[in-house]
C-alpha cells in the first residue's frame, strides 16, 4: 500500500507536463525521472522577454508573457512556463521545469525539481530535488535542505512505516510541498520532508518529517529581555 501517493499531495493537471507523473508510486518517485523527460521532450525556445543581461546555457523553453530579469543564470535543461517571473540575481540549475505564472523572486536558486502553476518562490529560497504544489507559497528565506551530512540515502520518517523510515532510495531529496501549503519566512525544512495540501508552517521552524494535510505547525519562543547595563 503507497503512503505518500501523488494524489495525496499535488494535482498534476496544474503542472506543465502531467504525463511525468504517470505510474509514479510514491510522490517522490517522480523525482528520477526529471532529468531523462526534460531530455527527451524539451523543446528549446526564448517566447519571453529578456530583461538586461542574462546568462542561458544549454536547451532552454521560456513561455510567452515570462519575464527574465537581469542578473539572471539559467543552466539547461530548464522550462519556463507562460506568464513566469524569474527575478535578477536568480540560479535555475538544471532539470527544472517551472509551471505558469510561477513566482522565482530575486536570489533564488532552483534545481531538479517541479514547480506547479502559481506557486511563489519570492526571495533568498532554495529549492532543491522537490516538488512544490499549485500555488504553494514559500516565504522568504525558506530553505529545502536535500541532502545528509554522511551523503547517505534520505529516508521519509512516519511513524505507520515499519522502523517509522519509509525508504526512498535517494541520496538528494529536498521536499514534497502540496498544493496551498504555505512555509513562513526562514523555516527549514529537513531532507525528505512531505508538507500537505493547505498545511502551515510557522517562520523559523525547522521540520523534519510527514505534515498531513490542513494543519499548523506553530514555533513557541521564550524571550529573556535584560536591562543593558552601562560598560
Amino acid at each position: 500500500m503507497l503512503l505518500h501517493p501523488v494524489q495525496n499531495y499535488i494535482d498534476v493537471v496544474h503542472t506543465p507536463f502531467p504525463r511525468i507523473f504517470e505510474g509514479v508510486g510514491e510522490v517522490w518517485e517522480v523525482l528520477p525521472r526529471i532529468g531523462p523527460f526534460l531530455k527527451e521532450w524539451l523543446e528549446p525556445s526564448v517566447e519571453g522577454d529578456i530583461h538586461g543581461e542574462v546568462h542561458l546555457e544549454g536547451p532552454v523553453f521560456i513561455g510567452p508573457g515570462a519575464k527574465i530579469m537581469h542578473g539572471a543564470v539559467i543552466m539547461g535543461p530548464v522550462y519556463i512556463g507562460a506568464g513566469s517571473f524569474v527575478g535578477p540575481g536568480c540560479y535555475v540549475r538544471a532539470n527544472t521545469i517551472i509551471g505558469e505564472n510561477v513566482i522565482v523572486g530575486n536570489s533564488c536558486e532552483l534545481k531538479h525539481c517541479i514547480i506547479a502553476d502559481s506557486a511563489e518562490i519570492p526571495h533568498w529560497n532554495y529549492v532543491g530535488d522537490s516538488v512544490i504544489g499549485h500555488k504553494a507559497h514559500l516565504g522568504a528565506g525558506v530553505i529545502l535542505s536535500n541532502w545528509r551530512h554522511d551523503h547517505g540515502s534520505i529516508p521519509v520518517l512516519d511513524a505507520r512505516a515499519a522502523g517509522g523510515k519509509v525508504a526512498t532510495g535517494l541520496t538528494k531529496f529536498g521536499a514534497i510541498i502540496g498544493d496551498h501549503a504555505d512555509l513562513g519566512a526562514h523555516a527549514v525544512l529537513n531532507p525528505g520532508s512531505l508538507i500537505g495540501r493547505r498545511s502551515v508552517v510557522y517562520g523559523g521552524v525547522v521540520w523534519r518529517g510527514v505534515l498531513p494535510a490542513d494543519q499548523i505547525v506553530k514555533l513557541r519562543q521564550e524571550l529573556d529581555v535584560v536591562e543593558r547595563r552601562p560598560s
